[in-house]
């Protein structure tokens, strides 16, 4: 996949494109910490479908901003988004 850091109908975030050419766009919507939200806008977090089997707490994380993409492991007690995306 490939994506773009752009603004769709007023909202900041990334645009996915597949092989095939389908897209989803995933808002900067940012996540949670201890019921506190910040950074709308700046960046994403989304909780992947899979969990993290070295530790029973933890799950993969999608994090992007502007310049960034990556997975991470990530505690699943922290409030984050989940996108569905059908094939």
């Amino acid at each position: 996949c490939s994506s773009v850091w752009t603004t769709l109908n007023g909202v900041n975030g990334r645009l996915f494109t597949g092989p095939n050419g389908g897209q989803v766009f995933l808002p900067a919507a940012h996540g949670s910490w201890n019921g506190e939200f910040g950074g709308v806008g700046s960046c994403g977090y989304y909780w992947s479908g899979t969990p993290y089997v070295y530790n029973d707490g933890e799950a993969i994380l999608l994090y992007f901003d502007s310049g960034d993409i990556y997975w991470v492991i990530y505690d699943r007690g922290d409030g984050n988004y989940v996108r569905r995306v059908s094939r």
